[in-house]
């Protein structure tokens, strides 16, 4: 019975040990970790947040009637330029029923009280050939008379602006004739002949016949998340990116951040402009999209590494390196880091351009040699 436990013994005894010896073999065996290293490298690191949104004019002007009507013709079409004071087009009245018959029967009023006041200044006259009455009473029949002559008079120019939109003496400033109100490109034509039109008064905004604008004045316009909105401040560069125009960056300059944001698809958006320096051999044409990236911070050619190869104390969160110091040995260095743009940061201090940095991503050669 004792022979046999002291068997067993040194069988298991033996297992064990050739066991060891497998696994100790096996893991001599295995290829070593090999790390690779990389240098710090001068090179422009910009710290940036990006803005959607479209390129607009600084200032685009509607030209609306000031009278109602049917569009008779147009004189422009979008992309010609115009100056101040040109033909737009020429609208032709549709007279209101209820002020024309008003206007008539104002005509008919001052007729009937001229031919009154007409018969007064008759009689006046008469009576003053004769002596009895004097030079002042005749006097105020001509003038009674004179003021009949005009209110008649206008009363039928009345008629005529009601039903035509003008009258003799004013086709030069006749409402029907549309003109420019300022100097610029025509972007829009958003009538067309035979369509009506609303004037635009104190409670109607009126039709848009033409939309005018200076396009060598353009702006961004755009709009910012609310995490964004706290890194940016006016006055900002801006580099603007037009997805018409390839290989072109604009700059420009933040001058306007929206004090009130508005909620968009679950997330509260805040509404940015910047005015930008396109120079005039580029033409942008309004409403085209475009990307502006907000230029929060910039380093120029300063010593710089990628981020993955930076590590931070679990204690004191102090970012440091590893270098090389010998054939895949390495040693702790600290390090005081500056701007960085998500792929490299910047050096402060700490280290060099000689220096090996250890990188994480560890390499296996495998079992043939490769």
């Amino acid at each position: 019975m004792k022979k046999s436990v002291t068997v067993i013994i040194l069988l298991l005894i033996v297992i064990t040990f050739g066991v060891a010896m497998v696994y100790l073999y096996q893991k001599n065996a295995e290829d070593p970790v090999i790390y690779e290293t990389e240098q710090a490298e001068k090179r422009t690191i910009i710290k940036k947040t990006v803005a959607t949104g479209s390129i607009l004019p600084l200032e685009e002007v509607l030209i609306k009637p000031n009278i109602s009507g049917v569009i008779e013709e147009i004189y422009v079409e979008g992309g010609d330029y115009v100056k101040s004071g040109d033909l737009i087009a020429r609208i032709k009245v549709v007279p209101n029923l209820n002020a024309l018959n008003d206007s008539k029967n104002a005509i008919e009023d001052a007729r009937i009280n001229l031919e009154d006041q007409r018969r007064n200044f008759d009689r006046q006259s008469e009576l003053y050939s004769k002596g009895v009455v004097s030079k002042v009473d005749l006097e105020r029949a001509q003038v009674t008379y004179d003021q009949a002559k005009q209110a008649y008079s206008a009363a039928n120019k009345r008629y005529d602006i009601v039903q035509t939109g003008t009258t003799k003496g004013l086709s030069s400033s006749a409402n029907t004739l549309i003109r420019a109100t300022v100097s610029g490109m025509v972007l829009e034509v958003p009538v067309e002949v035979g369509n009506q039109v609303i004037e635009s008064n104190t409670f109607n905004e009126g039709t848009t016949i033409a939309a005018i604008a200076d396009v060598n004045k353009m702006i961004f316009e755009g709009k910012v998340d609310e995490s964004e909105v706290g890194k940016i401040k006016e006055n900002l560069p801006l580099e603007i990116t037009v997805g018409a125009i390839e290989n072109k960056v604009f700059d420009a300059v933040l001058d306007y951040i929206a004090p009130k944001g508005k909620a968009e698809n679950g997330a509260i958006q805040f509404e940015i402009k910047g005015t930008l320096n396109k120079g005039d051999t580029v033409f942008i044409r309004a409403g085209l999209s475009a990307n502006a990236s907000i230029i929060l911070a910039r380093a120029d050619s300063v010593l710089s590494i990628k981020e993955a190869l930076v590590q931070f104390d679990s204690e004191t969160k102090t970012p440091f390196v590893e270098v090389a110091t010998g054939d895949q040995q390495f040693t702790r260095k600290d390090i005081q880091l500056g701007v960085s743009d998500g792929i490299y940061v910047e050096v402060l201090s700490g280290l060099s351009e000689e220096d090996k940095i250890k990188v994480w991503n560890a390499l296996q050669t495998d079992s043939f040699g490769g």
